[in-house]
Order: structure tokens, then sequence, then C-alpha cells
């Protein structure tokens, strides 16, 4: 596979072209056109062009699939240079505000849930994904290529606001080098200019990395994915716990520095009959006694093959109201997507399916042609 040219920061970039501000006007091009193509570049010499042509890939992904919801999420389907397969979504998180005369006051608000990996090595035994295996990493550019692709898809502006969530396929802490450096140039200000405190981390709880992300001081939020309150029910869920139990989590947010003004947030997912009683919800107070949290209870969506079931939404209420009137912050996310491939990893195994489906009927062609 060819390396990408949004494997780089400016700086990088700088190192790579010369004179110096034509990497300017083509970090422009990557980052404020969305430019598709090296010919979009209008004002590059096209023996620069051609030279970087035969050395970079601008873009290391190309869209094969989209489902759209009539609450306004989009998710996608990407196929690499390797033709492995990847998903994103985008998601509306809040309508446009108009005034009595039907102008825009302020703009709708949307966030982009970005895969770090081709599969995933945690293992959850809620989680699509999981059914996969691991295949590989995803590199920088292709962890970046997503943001880029679903801006210019949706016409978005490039200094319009968005928030980044690391939490699509695959555990972004397992890909900790190549993340970091996804981050750093998101933040550039001459590219999208997405500061760190609009991007999250979504981790499963590779403590030992949450406290290297931590000394990395990006300033980027931090999201666990705790979905149980003892080590017993998490080990179902989440094998790596019995590498990564849930005290040596607990004690690495601790020291993860976090901005003042903001919280650790704790992903709960509820799964019916599993962890969505009251029991679990005192537990669950007590883990978190002296973190300022919030927590975010999410609805599992069951996907076909699944042995777990959506919780009930009185069940869900209950357990809001129990940690609120108990001194925790608690949100139920609104379930995204729902009438679409919604569960993690959905969408790509559709995918994988019809491939399937598709060779086999090929080769029963050919073997009934032999």
């Amino acid at each position: 596979m060819k390396p990408s040219l949004l494997d780089f920061r400016l700086k990088e970039l700088q190192e790579i072209v010369k004179p110096q501000f034509r990497a300017k006007q083509i970090f422009g091009w990557l980052y404020h056109n969305y430019a598709d193509s090296y010919e979009d570049m209008k004002n590059i010499p096209k023996a620069l062009k051609d030279e970087l042509a035969k050395k970079f890939v601008l873009n290391p992904l190309k869209i094969v699939n989209k489902e759209y919801s009539s609450d306004g999420t989009i998710k996608y389907l990407f196929e690499l240079q390797d033709s492995k397969t990847v998903e994103a979504v985008w998601l509306k998180m809040k309508d446009a505000q108009l005034n009595d005369s039907g102008e825009v006051i302020q703009e709708a608000k949307y966030t982009i849930c970005v895969s770090t990996q081709v599969g995933c090595k945690v293992g959850c035994s809620f989680c699509l994904t999981a059914k996969g295996g691991f295949s590989r990493d995803l590199s920088v550019g292709e962890i970046v290529g997503q943001v880029v692709a679903l801006k210019r898809d949706n016409e978005h502006k490039h200094n319009r606001m968005i928030n980044i969530v690391y939490m699509g396929m695959g555990e972004p802490l397992d890909n900790l080098d190549n993340l970091s450096r996804a981050i750093e140039i998101f933040k550039e200000e001459d590219g999208l200019s997405i500061s760190g405190k609009r991007q999250t981390v979504s981790t499963s709880g590779l403590s030992n990395k949450i406290d290297r992300l931590g000394e990395m001081d990006l300033g980027v939020h931090i999201a666990i994915s705790l979905h149980a309150v003892d080590d017993k029910l998490r080990s179902e869920l989440i094998p790596m716990n019995k590498a990564h139990n849930i005290a040596s989590i607990i004690e690495a947010v601790k020291r993860f520095p976090i901005d003042t003004r903001k919280r650790v947030m704790f992903e709960y997912l509820v799964i019916k009959n599993k962890n969505d009683d009251i029991g679990s919800a005192k537990k669950l107070i007590k883990l978190l006694s002296g973190i300022k949290a919030k927590v975010n209870l999410i609805y599992f969506n069951p996907y076909p093959g699944t042995p777990y079931e959506r919780p009930l939404k009185e069940d869900m209420l209950a357990f809001q109201e129990y940690l609120v009137n108990h001194g925790l912050l608690c949100t139920i996310r609104d379930s995204k997507g729902i009438d679409i491939s919604a569960a993690c990893g959905q969408l790509k195994e559709q995918g994988e399916f019809s491939k399937a489906k598709e060779r086999d009927h090929l080769s029963g062609k050919i073997e009934g042609e032999a």
C-alpha cells in the first residue's frame, strides 16, 4: 500500500515538499477544499503533482456503501487500498436553529464516529466487530481520511465545528501511536482546526495506555466503556478485563489530566437482565465515588445472532433516576440510526456476507460450466 498525504502534519509535509509554501498550499487543498484527486489542485505545478502521485495516494479509502437513517444518521462503509473495509458514522446531534424569518442563527451540530482498526483484538461478547476478528491497525491517513471524506460528502465546510469520537471499529488505545498523530493533524490550525476538547477517545479500558495517553497531554476527552460494575460480569462482556480489571481502570482515570470544567465520561451499555437492575446502579455509584464523572447509558442495539437483548425503556429510566437521585450526572444516549445497521460492524458484516454469496454463486457457476 502507498502512504497517503493525509499521513503528515504540515511541518512534516514541508520536509517532503519544496518550496515550503507549496506544502502549505497542498495542505489547504487537502483540508479546506477536500481535494479528491491531484487534478483538483489547480495552483500546484503539474511536475510536482506527478512526482507526488508516484509516491503518495491522495485518499487511502473510498466510500463503497452508505445507509441513511430517518434521524439524519448516515453510516458509511469504506474500502481501503488492500480491499479491507471499515465503518464511520455521521451523527446529527442538534438541528439548525432558525429565526422568525427562516434564517439560520445556529448551525446544526454533528459528530463523526471514527474507526481506528480493521476489526478488533478486545473481543467484547456483545460487539459485532469482534466476530470478524482483528486484521490490522489503520494508518494515520486512514483515520484522518474518514473525517475528510464525511465532511466532503456532507458539504460540511472546513471551518464549521465538528466533534470526533474514536469509538467505531477497533480499540483506539491499541493503535495509540497512529491515533495520537491523527489527533494532532486534526488540531492543525492550517487544516481542520479541531481542538482537543472536541475529540473524545473511547476505550475499553487499557489501563496502562490510559496513562500513556494522559502523558501525551493532547487535550482530548476520554470515555471509558465500563458496561459492568463487577469483574465477573465485565470479564464475560469484555475478556480483556482479566488483564485490565475495573480497579486498574479507575486508578488510571484518576491519574488522567482532565479539564477542571469537564467530566470523565463512563459509557454503560445496558443489556436486558444483565446489568439493568437497581443493584447494579447502587454499585456504580460506589465505584465512581470521588471521580467527577458523567454516566452515559446506552441501549444495546441487537443484531442477528446475538444472545443479548435491548433493555426495556422503563428499566433504563429507573436506572437513570436512581443515579441522578444519588448525585451522579447521568444521561441516556439517544439511539441513533436504529432503523439502519446501527450495531458497530453490522454494515461491514453485510458487505462481507454479500461478497461471500457472490463468490459462492460464481464458484458454483464455474463448476457447472466445467
